[in-house]
């Protein structure tokens, strides 16, 4: 059997012009990287005649067993495209943490993949490294500013900015900077978050365009004075610099699938710790271009498609017209208590009881009133008797199930779900917001952890108590709530597997990422630099005289 690298080193690719081509972009709309990757001009002019529908996929929650989200997304833009509609798949470009820890690549699998697949999961136009320039070069403003007066008082105990490097290294979450000698710095305690969690990635994800990213910047809270006041980027002065070193990293990315079907890559953001949505500008210019843009949102239901509906979809102004739910057998048996090593066999009792992680992401997408549809992302492992099983549960609850063997057939394997999804999308849908925003910080994080977690109640720290506190008196109420937990669970604890009830939810701490517009909540242990594994994937890549990579996914 190919690996992914395998088949998408077959892949016979389009010239990224042609591919811009099919959606009415000419040579001028775009900015070419080589011969398959472009970045696009913006604003581009909406394609009156197309339908402008909104697929969001989603899934259960994330298991090592993997659940194949992003390949069944690629299947279904590539089966739509069959079916000879305008699609356009937006996508959130992938970390490089991941690829060299354990995870691996995000650009789908088999022969449901966004190519080339070296480039996008490595460097690709790089926006990740203009991003850590950008946030690094905030921080060396932030400690010169210390160093040279401090006019404004900001005290280097309160500074809350971080450093961020694109790599899991958790020897970077504590560090300590300026020492020395006087010359060298203030001496202060801080640390590295991966970049993915910089409030500059969630603001270019957010921006609607290269004014509101420069407003949005001048908003961010670096830290608070002595007399513990917040300190802003604008009062500093410094959200020009930032903004100029993002001003080709706010452009779409254009790629393609090996099905040829136009792709755009564009952010990253993770959802467990971030908001975990591709950028606003991307998936805006996708639904002027196509009649179905299918995107994604991080991990499971719980995470990203409750962000991409809160905190995304206000500023997008667009409801999705259907969303559907990725599960697989194994990773539903994982849930249910099997191990890993037993996936390959049936496992009818451990399947039936992981079905409540399945039951609870469509309760909770239910609530919100859209169309949804369950994809089962087929495994060869898969026995018929497990396949019935998902699907009777599904008709059980009256929710449409469709069998998708996007890893193996691409396109061809997603027809029926791309069908249904059709269908489901010239549904009338009657979207209701989780929370009004106008509740306070507390009251909308009890709304999401009892209503979409499943939790009896929220324990707030002392710390998180006097934030809130502090919040309110600076006026901050009227913000979303991002969460940041882990992604394997729906409580805050990763060992509590399956669809867990009358939990006590933990909130130890609260950051303000007013540039970002929301304000995040960080339950549990969860951490915002990541550590690598016993066994990184690192070790198993290799690359040859002739510079062809091997063991990337």
């Amino acid at each position: 059997m190919l690996t992914d690298i395998e088949i998408a080193d077959q892949a016979q690719l389009t010239p990224i012009k042609d591919i811009a081509s099919q959606l009415g972009l000419g040579e001028d709309d775009i900015e070419q990287y080589g011969k398959y990757k472009a970045k696009i001009n913006l604003p581009v002019k909406a394609t009156p005649d197309k339908r402008h529908k909104l697929v969001l996929v989603t899934s259960i929650n994330p298991t090592p067993a993997g659940e194949g989200k992003s390949t069944v997304l690629v299947g279904l833009g590539d089966a739509l495209s069959l079916l000879n509609y305008q699609t356009v798949i937006a996508m959130r470009e992938p970390s490089m943490g991941p690829v060299f820890g354990m995870k691996g690549g995000a650009t789908g699998g088999g022969y449901s993949q966004v190519v080339p697949m070296e480039d996008i999961n490595l460097h690709f136009t790089g926006d990740f490294h203009a991003l850590t320039s950008a946030n690094n070069t905030l921080a060396a403003l932030i400690d010169n500013y210390l160093m040279r007066g401090n006019a404004l008082g900001l005290d280097p105990r309160r500074v809350i900015w971080k450093r961020v490097e694109d790599v899991n290294d958790r020897a970077l979450r504590n560090v300590v900077t300026g020492l020395g000698g006087i010359m060298q710095g203030v001496p202060r305690q801080t640390g590295f978050d991966i970049t993915p969690a910089s409030e500059l990635m969630a603001i270019l994800c957010l921006a609607t365009d290269l004014s509101d990213l420069k407003a949005r910047v001048s908003r961010i809270v670096v830290g608070y004075t002595y007399d513990k006041e917040p300190v802003t980027v604008g009062q500093l002065g410094f959200e020009e610099a930032v903004a100029i070193l993002l001003k080709d990293a706010i452009k779409p990315n254009l790629v393609q699938t090996i099905g040829h079907t136009p792709a755009i890559v564009h952010g990253g953001p993770f959802a467990n710790i971030a908001h975990g949505c591709n950028s606003v500008l991307a998936t805006k210019t996708a639904l002027q271009l196509a009649d179905y843009t299918v995107t994604e949102a991080g991990f499971g239901a719980d995470l990203g498609a409750e962000k991409f509906l809160d905190i995304k979809r206000p500023v997008l102004d667009k409801t999705p017209d259907a969303v559907v739910i990725v599960a697989t057998v194994r990773a539903l048996e994982y849930n249910g208590g099997a191990t890993l090593q037993a996936l390959k066999d049936e496992n009818l009792a451990e399947l039936k009881e992981g079905l409540k992680n399945l039951n609870r992401h469509i309760d909770n997408m239910q609530r919100y009133g859209l169309p949804l549809v369950v994809a089962i992302n087929h495994f060869a492992t898969d026995t018929a008797a497990e396949i019935k099983l998902i699907e009777d549960n599904c008709k059980a609850r009256k929710v449409k199930v469709i069998l998708a063997d996007a890893w193996a057939k691409g396109g061809q394997g997603t027809l029926d779900l791309a069908k249904e999804v059709v269908a489901l999308t010239e549904q009338e849908a009657a979207f209701t917001p989780l929370y009004d925003v106008k509740l306070t910080p507390k009251e909308k994080v009890e709304a999401i952890a009892t209503k979409v977690y499943g939790a009896g109640q929220v324990a707030f720290s002392k710390k998180a108590q006097n934030q809130l506190k502090q919040f309110e008196k600076l006026g901050w109420n009227d913000l979303p709530i991002c969460i940041a937990k882990t992604q394997y669970s729906f409580t805050d604890d990763q060992t509590k597997l399956g669809a867990p009830t009358d939990f006590t939810f933990h909130i130890r701490e609260f950051v303000p990422k007013l540039g970002a517009g929301f304000i995040v909540a960080l339950a549990g242990n969860m951490l915002t630099m990541p550590g690598l594994p016993k066994e990184p994937a690192a070790v198993k890549m290799s690359i040859d005289a002739n510079g062809k990579i091997t063991g990337l996914f």
